[in-house]
C-alpha cells in the first residue's frame, strides 16, 4: 500500500512512517518543518520506498499530488503544543482549518481513505472522571487561545464527518491524548520533555499552576499501533475513537517522579498559568479517556505504562 503521512516528520508522524516502513508499505511525507525535524528521518532516510516533500498542505497543487500518489491518507500535520498555538494563534487556526479543508478535498477528488488525527483538546472543560466519543464539549471564552484552538479541531472532524455523510468519503477519526516518546521536542511547551530537559540539566522544574491538575500519557507507539489497527479496520470507518492510555498521575507527581528517575537536585517550583501563558488560561483538573470503543474495534491495549515511558524518553533524552 501506499500511504501520504503529512507532518511526516514530526514526533508522531516519523514513527508513524517507520513503522509502515517495516511493513514494507511505500511511504510518501509532506512537512513544512515548522514544528517536524528532517533528523526525526535520519534512520529510514535512505529508505527507497520512502518520499519525503518538504512542503506546506496550504499548497494545494503540491499536495493533491501526493494524494493523487497514495491510496491512504494520515492527516498529522497540525499546529501543536500548547505554547505554539498561543504565540502563533492566526498560523495555527489557518493550518488546522485551511489544511484540513484542502486534505479532504484532494481525498475526495480520488476517493482515498483518511485517517483524521484529532486531540483530547475537543472536550476543552469537561471534567467527567471518563471521557466517551460523544460527550459534550464544554468550552471558555473565545479571547482565550486554546479554545480557538480546540474549536479549529472540532471545525475538522465537522468537515471529514460532513464528506463522509455527503461525499461518501472513507474517514477515521482519532482523538490523541497527551502522546509523549522519543524524539518529542520540549520546545512547545509539552511537560514530559520539558521536566525532563529541566531535571538533567539540573535547572528548575517548573510545574504550571499547582500541580494537582491530572493527565494521561500515551507513547507513541501504542499510538502509531492504533492508527494503523484503525486503518486495518473496515468497521472503523466514519467513527470518531480516543486514543489513549488511562494511568492517571498529577503533574505534581510526574514532577518528582522524573527527578526521581534522572536522581536529579533540581527544585520543584510553581508558576502560575498566566505567567506561564497568557493572561486568563484555563486548564483541565483532569483528562481522562474512556478507551472502551477503540478496544472493541481492535482489542487495543497499551503494551507501555508511564514508569516504562518515562526511561524510554529520559534515554533518548541522555542520547
Amino acid at each position: 500500500m501506499k500511504f501520504l503521512i503529512t507532518g511526516g516528520a514530526g514526533f508522531i508522524g516519523s514513527h508513524l512512517a517507520e513503522a509502515l516502513l517495516n511493513q514494507k508499505h511505500e511511504v510518501f511525507i509532506i512537512d513544512n518543518l515548522s514544528t517536524g525535524r528532517l533528523s526525526n528521518l535520519d534512520h529510514i532516510i535512505n529508505n527507497k520506498k520512502l518520499h519525503c516533500c518538504i512542503d506546506d498542505i496550504l499548497n494545494k497543487s503540491v499536495l493533491n499530488n501526493l494524494v493523487k500518489k497514495s491510496d491512504i491518507v494520515v492527516h498529522i500535520a497540525a499546529a501543536v503544543g500548547v505554547k505554539y498555538i498561543i504565540d502563533n494563534p492566526l498560523l495555527s487556526l489557518e493550518t488546522n482549518l485551511v489544511g484540513t479543508q484542502n486534505v479532504l478535498y484532494s481525498a475526495n477528488e480520488y476517493k482515498k481513505l483518511v485517517f483524521l488525527a484529532s486531540t483530547s483538546e475537543i472536550y476543552g472543560k469537561n471534567s467527567k472522571e471518563l471521557l466517551h466519543e460523544d460527550d459534550d464539549r464544554i468550552l471558555g471564552t473565545t479571547r482565550i487561545s486554546r479554545w480557538g484552538y480546540s474549536t479549529s479541531k472540532a471545525v475538522d472532524e465537522c468537515l471529514a464527518l460532513a464528506y463522509s455523510r455527503e461525499k461518501k468519503l472513507p474517514i477515521i477519526i482519532g482523538r490523541f491524548f497527551n502522546t509523549v516518546g522519543p524524539r518529542q521536542s520540549e520546545r512547545y511547551g509539552m511537560v514530559i520533555p520539558r521536566f525532563i530537559k529541566q531535571a538533567l540539566l539540573g535547572h528548575p522544574i517548573t510545574v504550571y499552576g499547582d500541580g494537582r491538575q491530572s493527565r494521561c500519557f500515551s507513547y507513541v507507539l501504542d499510538i502509531v499501533d492504533a492508527i494503523i489497527g484503525l486503518i486495518n479496520c473496515p468497521k472503523a470507518k466514519s467513527e470518531i475513537f480516543n486514543i489513549g492510555n488511562t494511568e492517571e498521575i498529577t503533574i505534581e507527581k510526574l514532577a518528582q517522579k522524573i527527578k526521581a528517575i534522572v536522581k536529579s537536585d533540581s527544585d520543584i517550583v510553581y508558576m502560575p498559568y498566566n505567567k506561564a501563558y497568557e493572561e486568563g488560561f484555563e486548564d483541565m483538573r483532569k483528562r481522562k479517556p474512556d478507551i472502551s470503543k477503540l478496544k472493541k474495534y481492535i482489542n487495543f491495549k497499551p503494551k507501555y505504562n508511564l514508569e516504562a515511558i518515562l526511561k524510554n524518553t529520559i534515554e533518548c533524552f541522555k542520547a
